[in-house]
């Protein structure tokens, strides 16, 4: 019985972890470019007082075995790289990546960091930037751009003040062998690491990269409905280990309370 309480509260412990990435999830619902976790459950050690296949005397082997399982607990909480839904929004400098890939910005500590949130604006030398104002990686200066025109193979071109168009280069996608190994960082970046693999550059619309959307941005591929559903599993999961808790006490209680 005592183990009961163990697994039980490990059942507990874990459903608490799977409710705070559901309710992440749902708290994210209108970021651009935010891509949903999925948690994942392992079961613990197991107790084996008879193990199957074991010498049960005169040649014969036990069939079956007994095990007594210990309970269950997180072991990754994977990035869902599944597309978004793309949404106009008349905005040239918005920009949405329609397949495979991450633009790359360079961050504060000047290290890389990858993002799928194209929600750029130029800055006040010409740069490209997102909202948090970290510059494209790759493009030269915009200087006196009056409007900017982005191909859905990356290149870039745009009007100067004297109604000339000039081109200023392409944008370059990344990708990376293992994305659900990306470090998480906040503000829609993430960071390269040793799960993820190295970044793999390319242009857009070739050898499988995705292709450069201007005037849409992609919506987070979370569904509020299946984040629901999977709110109530897991409310109900949470219950039905704490009734399992709830039980074993009363039990040890009975058991308690015996006299000779």
């Amino acid at each position: 019985m005592i183990q009961s309480l163990y697994a039980g509260a490990s059942g507990m412990e874990a459903q608490q972890l799977n409710l705070n990435v559901i309710a992440n999830n749902l708290a994210n619902a209108n970021t651009t470019g935010f891509k949903r976790s999925k948690i994942e459950f392992q079961d613990l050690l197991y107790q084996k007082p008879r193990t199957a296949g074991a010498d049960a005397g005169n040649g014969n082997l036990l069939p079956t075995g007994s095990e007594l399982g210990s309970g269950t607990r997180v072991v990754a909480t994977a990035k869902m790289f599944t597309q978004g839904q793309l949404t106009q929004t008349g905005n040239e400098l918005d920009m949405a990546i329609d397949g495979d890939g991450f633009f790359k910005v360079l961050r504060v500590d000047g290290t890389d960091g990858y993002t799928r949130d194209g929600t750029l604006k130029l800055d006040a030398t010409g740069r490209l930037v997102t909202s948090d104002g970290l510059p494209l990686v790759g493009l030269p200066v915009l200087s006196d751009a009056r409007s900017v025109n982005v191909m859905p193979t990356g290149e870039v071109s745009y009007t100067d003040k004297d109604g000339k168009t000039v081109k200023a280069g392409s944008l370059q996608l990344y990708r990376f062998p293992n994305p659900s190994g990306l470090r998480s960082l906040g503000g829609n970046i993430y960071a390269e690491n040793d799960s993820s693999g190295t970044a793999l550059s390319g242009s857009p619309g070739v050898a499988g990269m995705g292709s450069v959307i201007q005037r849409f941005l992609e919506s987070s591929n979370v569904n509020i409905v299946e984040e629901m559903v999977a709110m109530i599993q897991a409310q109900r999961a949470y219950e039905i280990n704490s009734k399992a808790i709830t039980t074993s006490d009363e039990m040890l209680g009975q058991l308690s309370q015996l006299k000779r």
